[in-house]
């Protein structure tokens, strides 16, 4: 059994998570950190190219719901109406809340999900933690000092992922 911190598969954005490819692997619920992974920090409306990946997964009857630690009251709530998704905010990674929750929600169960993020220690090992595959997604934008360090302590944990890139 692999370390909850290490990914199931490294992609390099969430643009790699086609309709295609999650079917193939029967997924039906894409589970979403937002914060580095869908948008930058304090980006708050989804981009033209987000909701475009949002609706070919629809059309595929592939769900996006978004898994936030963001504090902020309105962050992930903003976002998510833009994105014309549910969320859960405050999830509290890498517990199993948040995790719950959207299974929850959406009346999907572990075996349909996926968890796509951008950090080892809340995304990676809060998904392992709910039983659910882990994708882990480079950053965005390493934009200051804290975020570059904390991907830096990070990489010994991404160069043990078995599947280096993309996935089956």
């Amino acid at each position: 059994m692999a370390l909850p911190q290490v990914p199931d598969y490294i992609v390099s954005s969430v643009f790699d998570l086609t309709p295609e490819k999650l079917t193939r692997m029967g997924k039906t619920l894409v589970l979403a950190d937002l914060d580095n992974t869908l948008a930058r920090y304090g980006e708050k409306t989804a981009s033209a190219a987000l909701l475009n990946w949002k609706e070919e997964l629809e059309q595929a009857g592939i769900q996006i719901y978004i898994v936030s630690n963001s504090r902020k009251p309105t962050r992930a709530k903003r976002f998510s109406e833009s994105f014309g998704v549910s969320f859960v905010g405050h999830s509290g990674k890498p517990g199993t809340k948040g995790f719950l929750r959207a299974l929850k929600e959406t009346g999907k169960n572990r075996q349909q999900a996926l968890m796509v993020g951008d950090q080892i220690f809340t995304d990676i090992w809060g998904a392992h933690n709910a039983g659910v595959l882990a994708v882990l997604t480079q950053p965005i934008a390493l934009d200051n000092l804290f975020r570059r360090l904390r991907y830096l302590v990070e990489t010994p944990f991404r160069a043990l992922c078995p599947h280096k890139e993309g996935l089956e």
